[in-house]
């Protein structure tokens, strides 16, 4: 079935191995859980040899395992979880792993926007049915909240700071109350949630003022802030992963030279020191050189190769399509990303050579194509 999808959900992609844990999984669940707190957390984490288990289980999000705890902890109580961090960091995907092992459903999405309406987190209405027989339960259409509710599974709602101050008001009150009222029916007019239901939320931190949350709505959350994956060896093990999945979904028999992929992680952790040394947002790339964007980059020269060259991954593609996809305002980020290319991938290259050499040049070229 995976393969007749552009993207799996989580629960439809590791169905088998979800199957599994739940089979042999003997540990106490929370509510309508699928599994227990310790069998998510594993699912998510994957296995250890200390397990004993007689499969192996591959870990799918890489960071601190307190954070995944401390979320599970959340869900498994009467509070929403929202995850907080820059773009990037992986929030959506563990609100993802977390759905899909707590409820094996993790399409209950709302996503934030400054067109997201109340709406959109409650009910609306099928027009035709309504005309044809009137408002009834019948012709009404359950926001994914209002699904998750009635199931008792968890509902999602991405970029939540993106959404206006009225649709984070009524947000408040399912969360304080477990229950939505239909006025426009005189009986069966109010959706009571059931055990199990809760609200993972996220919130990109860089959008701080945008639609701040109220003292009422936080306290309705706990939250669990990602921290940008500054692990060199974690940061390595989160890109090899993706690449896997990106080639297998492509159908691209291609390796990543373990000294190109050294080289893109070498270089985001140079791009992210410059940016810490700016004195000013002028001085800064616009991108928040997150590890999500190392993915892309390499996804970018993955496909450029496969379609465009030799169908094997080069320096030079490797640093056309890092400076491709960071160079996002023009002439701001080109001069950065040449003083960058100046000041320490040229010194760098001298020094080790090897692959930097067909690196320095392939940025050298890129720049002056855009500039």
């Amino acid at each position: 079935m995976t393969d007749d999808l552009l993207r799996a959900p989580a629960e439809v992609k590791f169905a088998e191995e979800l199957d599994w844990l739940e089979s042999i999984d003997d540990s106490p669940k929370p509510f309508s859980w699928r599994l227990s707190p310790k069998m998510v957390r594993l699912f998510i984490l994957g296995s250890e040899r200390a397990d004993g288990l007689d499969r192996q289980i591959d870990q799918k999000w890489f960071g601190d395992r307190s954070f995944v705890e401390r979320s599970i902890v959340t869900l498994a109580s009467d509070r929403g979880l929202l995850l907080i961090g820059d773009p990037g960091t992986g929030k959506s995907w563990l609100a993802e792993l977390l759905s899909a092992a707590i409820s094996r459903n993790s399409t209950l999405v709302v996503q934030g926007t400054a067109g997201t309406t109340e709406d959109h987190i409650k009910y609306s209405w099928n027009i035709s049915m309504v005309i044809a027989k009137g408002q009834s339960r019948e012709s009404m259409i359950p926001s994914p909240i209002m699904t998750a509710m009635e199931q008792g599974v968890i509902g999602r709602f991405e970029e939540l700071t993106r959404s206006t101050s009225d649709v984070q008001d009524a947000l408040i009150s399912i969360l304080s109350e477990k229950y939505v009222s239909i006025p426009e029916l005189d009986d069966d007019n109010i959706v009571f949630a059931q055990p199990g239901f809760s609200i993972i939320a996220t919130a990109n931190s860089r959008d701080r003022g945008v639609n701040d949350l109220s003292s009422a709505l936080k306290r309705r959350f706990n939250f669990v802030r990602i921290p940008v994956v500054t692990n060199k060896r974690s940061e390595a093990e989160i890109v090899r992963f993706r690449t896997a999945e990106l080639l297998r979904r492509h159908r691209i028999e291609l390796d990543v030279p373990p000294t190109l992929l050294d080289i893109l992680l070498e270089s985001f952790a140079d791009l992210r020191t410059a940016a810490a040394a700016a004195t000013s947002d002028d001085e800064k790339l616009e991108s928040a050189l997150s590890t999500a964007e190392q993915i892309g980059v390499l996804e970018d020269a993955i496909l450029h190769s496969q379609f465009f060259g030799d169908r094997t991954l080069r320096a030079q593609t490797l640093a056309g399509s890092l400076v491709g996809s960071l160079a996002r305002r023009a002439p701001e980020d080109l001069a950065i990303l040449n003083k960058f290319w100046h000041g320490v991938i040229e010194p760098r290259s001298k020094k080790t050579g090897g692959e930097w050499s067909p690196f320095l040049e392939g940025g050298r070229e890129a720049i002056a194509r855009l500039s």
